[in-house]
């Protein structure tokens, strides 16, 4: 066992707090719902970039390359100034849905490079230029660029020509789970010496328990040598920490309080306020900070000149007063070893984890992707009921409840950390983005993953009627069912590599996801018929028209993805019912009741009884359904991923509860024998297939064909770079539909959106993006369980190359990886036409886990930092990195005990 891992069951066994610290500062908390104390709602508008500097936060705080404690009370990050610069660079600028083109979009270059599942090392780096920010330049020109255009990224300002820029590394270690060791390391890659200001800032987050004089906590400075400055933390809850400057010269106080003169022109309460540092350094403003050397926030001063070519290192140490703690100075003796230790264990903790089959890029793809996912971790704090309450205090009554988002979640109290999706771009847990991340993460840390999906069911997130939050901006929006399938996907997972699931855990988690699916049913399929009508479901703009809104005239709109979901969630819970079985016989009839539910289902999206089913024969695919008021019905044939879903429906079951359970299977015949038109248009459960083994799914092996034809064509849906969101077919045959009076239209676009139609950020017209491709991957997998060797299909349709599924799944697979990978010119696709991001070699391997991607070249678009689903990727790599089609045929347990200690390790089951 490597020491990464032995700290990791450390943590798990309440041993050591390895994780008390970690990177779980935001990266954004201005213009979030949880700040937004305004009638309108424009969480946006309310809290700006431009009053973050001087305006206190209620609910979080955020910073560059930061960390904190696991209840975000103390705070640590860096600030820069390169002395050309309007105000110090504290926090990531980035566009409001408004100010960009396409939506809200940072507008940096950092880059999470390294991170252990403890946070015993971390690596990040912020590229700062020498000359003046172009914040207003940014946002100007996006604003003409219109939704026709490309976004303007900061690098087409120029302000990084001529390498006139700071590369600034941002290093973490551990000495114990209290005491971290930090490294800048600062490099001027320009021409010329250049001047830069370091500001380490230290500060605790506000709380309501500051108005308690005896619960304000305080910073000060304790002592100051020539070897460097120590500034002490005292917190009536979390102790007493402190931070050692070595070579420190100068000490910064303010409290983390409202500028309140400078934002409403009113007294401030108190003298000394949240951008009086910034003051001191950019304005010479002396009085700005407190000459006692006292406050809630602190800085301490580095005033750099370094050389063209050179670079310069500032090392710090953020201690609490555990009792393993060394003295500070003996601390700064072993500094360098203590990080030459971390370095090489975080070394060899990826190395045992990466399989062997793996090119060196492909590695690095792998380790950046888990190192992205860690670093995106956040405390995440929001007491709803406490919220609506502080809206009402500060607005009318009336206006506050007629106003008010999430006045239906009272219930919600979440104070955890979290996988975000982007810590800047959306700085607040998605559910369903949270499924998918797990997947991901328990390469890394099991546990924690599993913690993930447990939080999410927790009586503090799950509403009392079932339905599971969806995102701040509106929990009671629709998200897609896949908290199931990421659970049972979980407990497999770690059933294979330790022989042994977490059963009670899994148990547990099966009666939550019961609330959810009973909700589904009671509030999602109105007309009883088995056919739901989920909403946008999380995949935006494939669809003509927005899918969250009403439709005109009473028109309804029945969606082969939300019935696809619900299929795929019974199969789920169908999977959880037959483990829990194997082990315990009270759970036999939740496995006949999901399995008939799973039929009901899969008939009713296949049913073609009226001629006016989701199923299309004549065009092999699966399309939504409009029930226009007259009764009459009409199916929007676009060609999207709504089609695809229905294929991803697909699990195989091995023979054991069968055996096990022969009753069982005497009522699951006479429910079938008594119901035959269920199975006239879907695949037969009954018939056996390779190994013994029985498939659930929506598609008999006709429909299976027809629709793999589509999906594997590449003037369709295969792109060079996955799986794409919507048919290129689109692109010279745009869809309309004619509903009252207005016309809506669909069309491919392989890049950004051209419509506004969510908010800004509308964004699946083309592109290639994680979740679906791993969706299909994962359903591929299980129809080669099926089916093996028997069944080839042309990939890509047309070529006379025949693959069967499992080297279908593992092309795709490839594909995805060919998004982030060194091309035979030496180019990442990732990269687009981002010439120094391709060639500089200070910039062409480090890299950025976009949103989504273009549909035809690979490039990055969307959120820079999406490591939270983007981060697949490294599953995919690892599973076709240890998987074969031999040990996939074999199965579970039995393929595991015939590989060596070392597949074992490195392998897994999907």
């Amino acid at each position: 066992m490597n020491k990464e891992a032995t700290r990791l069951n450390e943590e798990k066994s309440g041993t050591r707090p390895w994780k008390k610290w970690g990177p779980y500062l935001s990266e954004r908390q201005w213009g979030t719902v949880r700040e937004d104390m305004s009638l309108s709602g424009d969480a946006w508008n309310h809290f700006t970039h431009d009053q973050a500097r001087s305006r206190a936060y209620q609910w979080g705080e955020d910073g560059m390359a930061g960390l904190s404690d696991d209840q975000q009370i103390l705070c640590f990050s860096i600030a820069l100034w390169n002395g050309n610069d309007p105000i110090i660079k504290e926090r990531l600028f980035g566009l409001t849905n408004a100010e960009g083109n396409h939506g809200e979009d940072v507008k940096e270059y950092y880059f999470y490079l390294d991170n252990t599942p403890t946070h015993s090392y971390m690596r990040y780096l912020y590229k700062y230029p020498q000359r003046t920010y172009p914040y207003e330049r940014l946002i100007t020109n996006n604003r003409l660029a219109g939704r026709q255009g490309f976004e303007y990224e900061l690098i087409d300002t120029g302000v990084f020509e001529g390498d006139r820029y700071f590369d600034v590394f941002v290093e973490y270690a551990k000495h114990s789970p209290e005491a971290i060791l930090v490294n800048l390391t600062i490099h001027n890659r320009g021409p010329d010496e250049a001047h830069l200001d370091v500001l380490p800032h230290l500060w605790f987050r506000q709380q309501a328990r500051w108005q308690e004089i005896s619960g304000r906590p305080q910073i000060e400075e304790i002592s100051r040598s020539e070897d460097g400055m120590l500034i002490r933390a005292i917190d009536p809850i979390l102790g007493e920490y402190v931070l050692w400057g070595e070579g420190a010269r100068e000490s910064l106080f303010v409290e983390n309080e409202t500028n309140e003169e400078r934002l409403w022109g009113r007294p401030n309460r108190y003298p000394f306020v949240k951008d009086g540092i910034n003051d001191y350094i950019v304005c010479n403003k002396a009085e700005a900070v407190n000459a006692q050397k006292a406050g809630t926030k602190a800085a301490l001063h580095y005033s750099l000149d370094i050389p063209s070519g050179a670079n310069r290192s500032i090392r710090l140490i953020l201690a609490g007063q555990s009792q393993d703690l060394k003295p500070i100075p003996e601390l700064m003796q072993a500094f360098d070893s203590i990080f030459h230790a971390r370095t090489t264990e975080a070394d060899t903790f990826y190395r045992d984890l990466t399989p062997d089959k793996l090119s060196a890029d492909e590695a690095l793809v792998m380790r950046q992707a888990l190192a992205g996912m860690l670093w995106s971790k956040q405390f995440y704090f929001y007491d709803v009921d406490r919220w609506l309450e502080l809206r009402e205090k500060t607005l009318s009554e009336s206006s506050s409840r007629l106003m008010s988002r999430n006045r239906n979640w009272h219930h919600m109290y979440n104070g955890d950390v979290l996988s975000m999706p982007d810590k800047w771009e959306y700085p607040w847990y998605a559910a369903w983005d949270l499924a998918f991340h797990v997947i991901a993460l328990t390469l890394v840390d099991p546990q924690f993953g599993k913690d993930q999906l447990n939080l999410i069911l927790q009586e503090r997130y799950i509403h009392p009627n079932g339905q599971i939050p969806a995102y701040e901006w509106n929990f009671g929006d629709v998200n897609p069912p896949v908290q199931a399938w990421s659970t049972i996907f979980t407990y497999r997972l770690e059933s294979a590599q330790t022989g042994r699931g977490d059963l009670e855990w899994l148990k547990i988690s099966f009666h939550k996801l019961l609330l959810n699916f009973t909700w589904w049913v009671n509030r999602k399929d109105l007309q009883d018929r088995n056919v739901f009508e989920g909403g946008f479901l999380g995949l935006d703009n494939i669809g003509v028209f927005d899918r969250n809104q009403r439709l005109p005239d009473g028109t309804r709109l029945e969606q082969a993805d939300g019935t696809a979901w619900m299929a795929l969630f019974c199969q789920n819970m169908l999977e959880i019912s037959v483990e829990l079985a194997t082990h315990d016989d009270a759970y036999t009839d939740m496995v006949l009741k999901f399995t008939e539910h799973f039929l009901w289902i899969a008939g009713a999206i296949t049913d073609v009884s009226d001629g006016t089913g989701m199923w299309d024969e004549a065009d092999g695919f699966f399309y939504d359904m409009l029930r226009l008021p007259d009764g009459t019905s009409q199916r929007l044939k676009v060609r999207s991923i709504v089609g695809l879903l229905p294929f991803c429906a697909a699990t195989v079951f091995e023979g054991e509860i069968i055996a096990r359970h022969p009753k069982l299977w005497e009522q699951f015949q006479w429910f079938l024998d008594s119901r035959p038109e269920l199975l006239a248009t879907i695949h037969d459960p009954r018939i056996q297939g390779e190994g013994g083994r029985r498939l659930a799914s929506i598609m008999d092996e006709h429909k299976l064909r027809r629709v793999l034809t589509r999906m594997l064509d590449e003037d369709e849906f295969l792109s060079p770079f996955g799986i794409r969101s919507l048919s290129r077919h689109h692109a010279d045959h745009p869809y309309a539909v004619q509903l009252g009076k207005e016309e809506y239209r669909i069309g491919y676009l392989p890049a950004e959106s051209d419509s506004g139609m969510f908010g800004g950020n509308s964004n699946w017209r083309g592109p290639v993006w994680m979740p679906i491709n791993a969706l299909i991957i994962r359903a591929l997998v299980q129809y080669y369980g099926y089916y093996g060797e028997n069944f080839k299909i042309e990939c890509p349709s047309g070529s006379g190359t025949m693959m069967s599924l499992y080297e279908v799944a593992e092309e795709i697979s490839h594909r995805l990886a060919k998004i982030f990978l060194k091309n035979a010119e030496g180019k990442r696709p990732v990269f687009g036409g981002a010439e120094k991001f391709q060639t500089d070699p200070y910039w062409k391997d480090y890299l950025l886990f976009y949103e989504y991607f273009h549909g035809d070249n690979g490039a990055g678009i969307g959120a820079s930092h999406q490591t939270g689903w983007t981060g697949l990727i490294a599953r995919t790599l690892h599973l076709f990195g240890t998987m074969t089609p031999e040990i996939m045929l074999a199965g579970g347990k039995k393929a595991y005990s015939e590989q060596s200690s070392t597949q074992l390790k490195r392998g897994q089951v999907i």
